[in-house]
């Protein structure tokens, strides 16, 4: 077992059912653990989606969802909406990627200090 299906599997054992997710290259460990039949990835185009999507999972269903976002940008473009959820007292856990540390040394053009 690796970090990721590690990651799923306690996410599942604490009863998160759903994982909306817009993932790229740096979160790919995380995507293949989500081939799981006790959660459900959902594919979202946008990362505000994605936390738009938890959120209202929250809301309607009175349970934690779990968001997939993309690097430190992908962070940001979701902010507005988990500042949402923390305001409305939503349960919401956001797994954000990062780069190989073997790459920071070449400044990527998503780096960011997540």
């Amino acid at each position: 077992m690796n970090g990721a299906e590690s990651l799923v599997e306690t996410l599942t054992d604490q009863g998160v059912e759903v994982c909306f997710a817009n993932p790229g290259t740096s979160e790919m460990h995380f995507l293949a653990a989500l081939d799981n039949p006790r959660i459900k990835p959902v594919l979202c185009l946008f990362e505000g989606v994605c936390t738009g999507a938890a959120d209202g999972w929250y809301r309607m269903k009175d349970k934690p969802a779990v968001t997939l976002l993309h690097l430190g940008p992908g962070l940001a473009n979701g902010l507005a909406n988990i500042h949402n959820a923390r305001r409305a007292s939503s349960g919401m856990v956001n797994v954000v990627g990062e780069h190989s540390a073997a790459h920071l040394r070449y400044d990527p053009p998503l780096k960011s200090d997540i």
